[in-house]
């Protein structure tokens, strides 16, 4: 079992309310807030436009050296999260099959056909829609469904089984269990229907590409989805090039690690040359008791004291640890979230030290924009429209690279509420109206889109709305 935790989907809420208030509710795409909704929500939005999509992927190709990928791809294919230790490559051999079932919900199999474009053009992977003995099956159902199962699982795959309700019979049997498999043959991948069109397309990235390749998550990862920062949200180049070697015909499911790391450096030279190149850095270990504070700070479980005290715990453990990295900027912006409901002004410093180091790497441009947003937020809450603009400047344009449409929907509702604070009422009317159709994708039901506009118009202040 491989299963994407609830927990993954908390960075990525702007809690942009929370500098005005405490924000309430458990979806954190969907904070809302106290404040009364201003007449943008109310009465200029009688209706919404029509959802917008991600057309072209935009995959950035790997920027790191091939010494740190092939370090990265035998802890990733060698390891589960838990810290098992697997004990033999697997994937699946010849051609691979995949279907949709359950009860999808509208655009799921659109996105479902994309991803499968790109794995068969990026990845070089032989599959398509059918059945065959090589299958994974994508069943669409409930969230209620999946926490019947597992309950703090947001989406996950198993080993094994074609349904849901072969879960727990399999599991007893032990057929669930990825360190007994010696090659891939059936997989299932259980994702939900009822969240917005982006989560559930998230969800299809991750869990697939683990259906496919490496069953571990790696914080030190900073350019991957194999990484439980949620920062990335649809696959990358890095990923695609870890998919792509696995399925490369120098490797075969059965091999040990040391047969695997015999092979990778001829093998990354020739898929990846450019990155023979660079130079290494390689990380230090990311520490069990980091990742455990990270958990339990972004978890859903525990009192706002106990999660803030967590989140210190992290921050301190990455100080102490000597993290220079993304690592230490996640801690500062786990801290933020944790405290910017009774702490401006330390959620405020925390921020700025997390956008500082995000920013000293191009693969963390996706972790610095939302960074930027958020320090936007408390710009205009403090009325200072010229600030907020200039954080906000090119973060859209990543937004769309990285296909994060809720993401790119916040950026631009934050840039027309500062436009809005600098006078400029026309253009931020324009911009709004841009951003909704990214919001329709990006956080779901109009209700929940009308919800966000009323959380970030909430920010500006009092004496300047309308």
């Amino acid at each position: 079992m491989r299963i994407r935790a609830a927990l993954r989907f908390a960075p990525l809420a702007f809690a942009l309310s929370a500098c005005i208030g405490p924000v309430t509710g458990t979806n954190s795409t969907l904070p809302v807030s106290d404040e009364t909704p201003t007449r943008l929500a109310q009465a200029s939005l009688p209706s919404l436009p029509p959802m917008k999509v991600f057309a072209t992927p935009q995959p950035v190709a790997p920027t790191r050296s091939n010494t740190e990928i092939a370090q990265d791809f035998l802890d990733l294919s060698f390891q589960l999260e838990s810290g098992r230790s697997l004990p033999v490559l697997t994937r699946f051999e010849g051609p691979i099959k995949i279907a949709l079932s359950g009860t999808p919900a509208p655009g799921m199999a659109d996105d479902l056909r994309r991803l499968v474009k790109r794995l068969q053009s990026e990845a070089g992977i032989d599959i398509d829609f059918g059945t065959g003995p090589n299958q994974i099956m994508v069943q669409a159902v409930s969230s209620k469904k999946i926490r019947q199962y597992l309950p703090e699982a947001a989406c996950f795959v198993v080993p094994g089984i074609t349904k849901l309700s072969e879960y727990h019979a399999a599991r007893r049997r032990g057929d669930t269990d990825w360190a007994q498999l010696r090659s891939r043959q059936q997989i299932a991948v259980f994702v939900p229907s009822d969240v917005s069109p982006q989560e559930s397309r998230d969800c299809l990235h991750e869990e697939l590409a683990q259906a496919l390749g490496p069953l571990n998550d790696l914080y030190r990862l900073p350019d991957s989805t194999f990484n439980d920062d949620n920062m990335n949200t649809v696959l990358t180049g890095f990923d695609m090039l870890i998919l792509r070697a696995t399925y490369a015909p120098d490797l075969r499911s059965g091999m040990s690690r040391e047969q695997v790391a015999g092979i990778l450096p001829g093998l990354l030279a020739r898929l990846n040359p450019a990155g023979q190149k660079r130079p290494t850095q390689i990380l230090t270990p990311t520490t069990a008791d980091w990742i455990k504070a990270v958990q339990t700070a972004l978890g859903p479980r525990g009192s706002t004291a106990a999660r803030t005290s967590a989140a210190n715990r992290a921050l301190m453990i990455a100080r102490n640890s000597g993290w220079q990295d993304h690592r230490l900027a996640f801690s500062h912006f786990t801290m933020a979230r944790l405290v910017q409901s009774f702490d401006r002004e330390a959620a405020f410093a925390h921020l700025t030290r997390a956008l500082r180091i995000y920013r000293a790497r191009p693969e963390t441009a996706p972790h610095a924009a939302h960074v930027a947003a958020q320090l936007a937020a408390h710009a205009i809450h403090g009325g200072d429209a010229d600030m907020a603009l200039a954080l906000l400047d090119g973060q859209d344009k990543i937004a769309v690279q990285s296909e994060n449409a809720a993401l790119l929907a916040s950026v631009q509702m934050l840039r027309a509420e500062a436009l809005e604070l600098s006078g400029q009422s026309q253009a931020a009317g324009s911009v709004r109206l841009d951003s909704l159709g990214w919001a329709r994708y990006g956080f779901g039901p109009d209700w929940a889109v009308r919800a966000k506009l009323n959380e970030i118009s909430a920010l500006r202040p009092v004496s300047v709305r309308g």
